[in-house]
């Protein structure tokens, strides 16, 4: 027999063996790793330089690009800066806001199809948890609440034009469905808490809208035409262009909002201007007040894009005594004017702003 203390000491020398070939071995493959990487970040450096610098470009850009928005919003509201009676906060409405106010104005969300669809998941929090929590502000401090709804409540309507009455013809699965039902689940919302807490609120079904200071690459119509005319681009129609819209100027849209506000309505009312126009007939027009050559090209039309868009507004003219009245020719040129100021700015900074795509269905391009 042999003793216990010789084999643990047998073992203990077998396993001290193995323990430094393990060693041996995971240090020679952690120097063949490193030279591996070595090798292959010299070849990169030798053969890929701007490949690398491609890659990084491409990853800062958009952040670029953000900083230019957060300093275009900036000078936005610059002039204001300074003034007794405001304050401007920085604040995501996802989360909770505690402040003392007497009224409400949410009009927290991207509105553009091409920035709503690029993060669905936030647009539709925004719109519902962001609209809870101002829902949540209003119930604690006894203020009023203006909820800024939307036309496209209404979808692609089936109803012409369309009034307050009408349910509307929304596809809730498509990809405009983020900004659409998540506006139509803010205005229950608003509804609920009145019924349920006692809630003032005011609901806005707002119409397109522009003006100056409307972002460059905001992705909607009036700004990419007046953008791609200003630039000698195509003016770049989705689908046949006989899908109507009605513009309003953003003056006249404030006006309604603060009538709104200070009405005793509380019912949802369309704030829009009932003058309408073709798609392309509107592309023709700024055509001609930019006094531009450029050519429209026609794209495949985006998807559950609405065919017919006119508001009913005998509402509001009834019950707030509002309607448009700054006519469309000269809020374009107002509009013209600043784009025009806005790319001389963007130029000496070295940015050009490119309108936003729509998301589109499969199709041949073609020209007029």
């Amino acid at each position: 027999m042999v003793s216990k203390g010789p084999l643990l000491r047998l073992l203990t020398a077998i396993n001290r063996r193995r323990m430094k070939l393990l060693v041996g071995l995971a240090f020679v493959a952690y120097v063949a790793s490193v030279w591996g990487n070595f090798v292959n970040m010299r070849s990169l450096q030798e053969n890929g330089d701007q490949k690398v610098e491609s890659k990084i470009e491409e990853a800062v850009a958009p952040l670029r690009e953000k900083i230019k928005d957060l300093e275009k919003r900036k000078r936005n509201v610059e002039h204001w800066i300074g003034h007794e009676n405001f304050e401007l906060i920085n604040h995501d409405v996802v989360e909770p806001l505690y402040i003392e106010v007497d009224q409400i104005y949410h009009l927290a969300s991207p509105a553009s199809p091409p920035n709503y669809m690029y993060n669905p998941i936030k647009t539709l929090k925004t719109n519902t948890i962001g609209t809870l929590n101002m829902l949540g502000l209003a119930k604690r401090v006894g203020a009023r609440l203006l909820l800024a709804s939307t036309s496209e409540v209404y979808g692609d309507p089936e109803v012409h034009p369309q009034n307050e009455d009408y349910w509307g013809h929304v596809n809730p699965i498509g990809p405009r469905a983020c900004y659409d039902e998540g506006k139509r689940v803010a205005e229950t919302m608003c509804y609920a808490y009145m019924k349920q807490e006692g809630v003032e609120v005011r609901v806005a079904r707002i119409f397109n809208t522009f003006g100056p200071r409307m972002h460059m690459n905001d992705g909607r119509v009036v700004s990419n035409f007046i953008l791609q005319a200003l630039q000698g681009e195509p003016l770049t129609v989705y689908g046949p262009g006989t899908q109507t819209r009605a513009f309003q100027y953003v003056s006249d849209l404030v006006n309604g909002l603060v009538a709104l506000m200070n009405s005793n309505v509380s019912s949802p009312v369309n704030l829009g201007n009932p003058e309408e126009h073709t798609i392309l007939e509107f592309a023709q027009l700024i055509k001609k007040l930019v006094g531009s050559g450029s050519e429209i090209q026609f794209l495949s039309e985006a998807q559950d894009d609405p065919q017919k868009r006119k508001p009913d507004i005998r509402k509001a003219k009834l019950l707030l005594g509002w309607e448009p009245v700054v006519p469309l020719e000269e809020g374009l040129n107002k509009a013209i004017h600043y784009f025009r100021k806005e790319l001389e700015y963007q130029a000496n900074n070295q940015y050009i702003p490119k309108p936003k795509p729509a998301r589109m269905k499969k199709g041949r391009t073609r020209h007029n």
